[in-house]
């Protein structure tokens, strides 16, 4: 309940206001019966007319303040209940931006999506509702039974013995719904995810034939959703049907008891009548108040989800900030080890240094922890064992803000969203025409982007579905390249890119990011063999660090990809890792069957390669 009145106090006198309109429209519902019990009862025996007419028009104010009331109060409630619902999403997509990598793994995608959608809205519809009904319902139970406890207690008595039977029915229902709605939310979780998987993959799904497997797949969890959604209706519906014939057994007694006192003179028809009015008034007051609770049931589930959210720990805090020294290397891993899930390594033990400038290549098979270097370096993860500096700095004590403008990246998944050429170069980063263009010269984009109808200003579909794959990773790499990072990072960034753009994206990196500190992660050998250091993995493990002439020398592992991809031995042409730009050969090579017998022998051998740095 704290991060509900966290988000009700803006709007505490609003919502004041909106239950002050509620209450004078529910006194003047429970005024009309009254008055007409006084008209049948007192005025229609004396027969003037005009006073019949005089209290008729006083219960059709009553009828029109009550009607305008509810409805103003209706509408204040539904903008205050928008408001807060409003804010709390923004609240929670700001949290869910803000999680660690690790935090986002525990919670899901699918998961934040879903509690960012239907678990707000049901919290929306719950306090829109209390607004409504919270206070109309409880006014006219409480002044109805009130009412007719003075007017006939006989028979309000016969009232009074129902509502014990009401509120077990209320309490049951309540108490088995909400474990039901946690549970439906946490399967729409999964129907969430399993949908997002498919529109995401739909080509690979028609491609493999699997069309007819994922069917099967969505019906079968869209199958256990409806079951536990009938599950949850047929308990909320209950409570209505079982209210309703509680209070018309209780109405039936009355019209019975009333009709007995009428007989012996004890009451008049006016005050059967109007007590009967009460009791409509307090038979709907009553499925109001069990609507309440079974729409509070639905938002309380999914405000539990929500707040696990917003009261995530903040995992990984900024450190007492340190110095930087000009005098190390300008980026350090010192015996790193990291594991995703506390159980296997999927690093181990790794450690580099790069100066301001130099480039280090990472090669390795899937799986072999190249990418997770990348989720290191950006501090999406922290690492287990070991430490990572930037300018002698340890990676935790530096702002987030700081570490990350320091970096120009093209992830392996990367995105592009539905926007111009510029825009999706610039990302929002206020950056000038001139340096996007010439991100665009560099990263080998511009022939093809100005082939566009609109130059820059050409439309990209959503995931960049309009552009060929080499494309795509071009606008990518020119977005890395446009605010003149001090890092740059491509993982596998130009596996789309034939070995003519590859060369030529390679040249211009040389010649105009000569300070710029480069770790490239490819599949091939010619992306990276030019790079002053090469990191070789395998299984989260080095298995081989050095420079392209000193691998092909002293890892086995690295020479029998060498032979594979190139088709040359290690004294070939290119063996000292210089090409026709300076920045590595191989362009155009192709790849041939040879080492595949040694493969073996190269796999156990590697894991002695030395990996040249220590830290």
């Amino acid at each position: 309940m704290k991060i509900l009145l966290r988000y009700i106090k803006p709007y505490g006198v609003f919502m004041l206001l909106t239950l002050f309109l509620k209450f004078a429209a529910s006194m003047m519902d429970l005024l009309i019966p009254s008055l007409l019990a006084k008209i049948i009862d007192d005025i229609v025996p004396t027969g003037e007319v005009s006073l019949i007419f005089w209290w008729g028009g006083v219960m059709i104010g009553c009828a029109v303040i009550s009607v305008t009331t509810n409805v103003r109060a209706n509408r204040m409630a539904e903008v205050s209940a928008g408001g807060m619902t409003r804010q709390l999403r923004h609240d929670l997509f700001t949290k869910i931006t803000y999680l660690s990598a690790g935090q986002m793994d525990e919670i899901t995608v699918s998961s934040a999506v879903s509690r960012l959608t239907s678990d707000t809205y049901h919290v929306n519809r719950m306090l829109a509702r209390v607004q409504r009904l919270g206070v109309r319902g409880p006014i006219l139970l409480t002044g109805g039974m009130l009412i007719t406890m003075t007017m006939e207690p006989k028979l309000a008595s016969v009232l009074a013995a129902a509502l014990p039977f009401i509120i077990l029915i209320v309490w049951a229902v309540t108490k088995c719904s909400i474990p039901v709605y946690a549970g439906q939310q946490k399967i729409l979780d999964k129907m969430v995810r399993i949908l997002q998987e498919n529109i995401t993959g739909v080509r690979v799904i028609r491609a493999l034939s699997r069309t007819d497997y994922e069917r099967k797949r969505y019906d079968g969890v869209n199958e256990e959703l409806a079951k536990i959604e009938q599950k949850a209706g047929r308990i909320s519906s209950a409570s209505g049907p079982a209210t309703t014939l509680v209070l018309n057994l209780g109405l039936t007694a009355v019209i019975i008891a009333g009709a007995y006192l009428v007989q012996q003179g004890e009451t008049g028809p006016g005050a059967i009548i109007a007590f009967l009015s009460y009791f409509i008034l307090i038979l709907n007051a009553m499925l109001g108040i069990t609507r309440i609770f079974v729409m509070c049931s639905k938002g309380m589930a999914s405000l539990g989800r929500i707040n696990e959210v917003l009261e995530q720990p903040e995992e990984m805090q900024v450190q007492v900030p340190e110095q930087p020294d000009h005098d190390v290397p300008l980026l350090e891993f010192r015996d790193v080890c990291f594991s995703y899930n506390g159980k296997g390594d999927h690093l181990s033990h790794i450690s580099f240094a790069l100066r301001k400038g130099e480039s280090l290549g990472i090669i390795g098979a899937t799986g072999s922890g190249k990418s997770t270097i990348v989720n290191l370096l950006l501090r999406f993860y922290d690492v287990d064992a070991g430490s990572i500096r930037i300018g002698g700095r340890r990676i935790e004590t530096i702002p987030y803000q700081e570490l990350r403008a320091m970096f120009g990246v093209v992830f392996q998944n990367d995105y592009l969203m539905a926007a111009s050429v510029e825009e999706n170069i610039d990302f929002f980063r206020g950056l000038s025409i001139e340096q996007i263009r010439e991100a665009a010269r560099y990263a080998q984009a511009e022939t093809f982007i100005r082939e566009k109808e609109g130059d820059m200003d050409a439309r990209i579909a959503v995931r960049g579905n309009n552009l060929s794959g080499g494309q795509k990773q071009r606008i990518m790499i020119a977005r890395a390249l446009a605010a003149k990072p001090e890092i740059l990072i491509l993982d596998d960034a130009s596996s789309a890119l034939d070995y003519k753009t590859d060369a030529k994206l390679r040249k211009e990196l040389g010649t105009h990011f000569q300070d710029t500190t480069t770790i490239n992660i490819a599949q091939r050998i010619s992306s990276i063999q030019g790079a002053d250091h090469i990191l070789v993995l395998e299984d989260g493990g080095c298995i081989g660090y050095g420079t392209h002439r000193e691998l092909l020398e002293s890892c086995p592992a690295y020479q029998m990809i060498y032979e594979l991809q190139m088709g040359q031995q290690e004294d070939g042409p290119g063996a000292d890792g210089k090409g026709a730009d300076g920045r590595g050969a191989g362009d155009g090579a192709s790849a041939t069957g040879g080492g595949k017998e040694t493969a073996p022998q190269h796999r156990e051998s590697g894991k002695e390669a030395a990996c040249g740095y220590e830290g």
